[in-house]
């Protein structure tokens, strides 16, 4: 099948059946092929599509209170 940005956006139930039935979908962008829709594997894991992406994890070692961050950009500035 094949369904340009436009139907994606306006028609996306229907763009997504049709993944579900095992097609795949060939999104179009200005008539040429941008990207590929296929159904999502049954067994849950992730696809992997030429390894790691090195940006995934970056924050993880930084303990943050997310609490404390929010309540300081509440707070707002003091001005002189």
């Amino acid at each position: 099948m094949e369904a340009t940005t436009k139907d994606l956006r306006l028609h996306t139930a229907e763009v997504l059946a049709a993944a579900d039935r095992g097609e795949e979908v060939i999104i179009t962008y200005r008539g040429k092929r941008r990207a590929l829709l296929t159904r999502w594997p049954a067994t849950g894991q992730v696809p992997q599509a030429g390894g790691r992406n090195p940006a995934f994890g970056l924050w993880r070692e930084q303990t943050v209170d997310v609490e404390e961050q929010v309540r300081q950009l509440r707070r707002g500035r003091k001005l002189p």
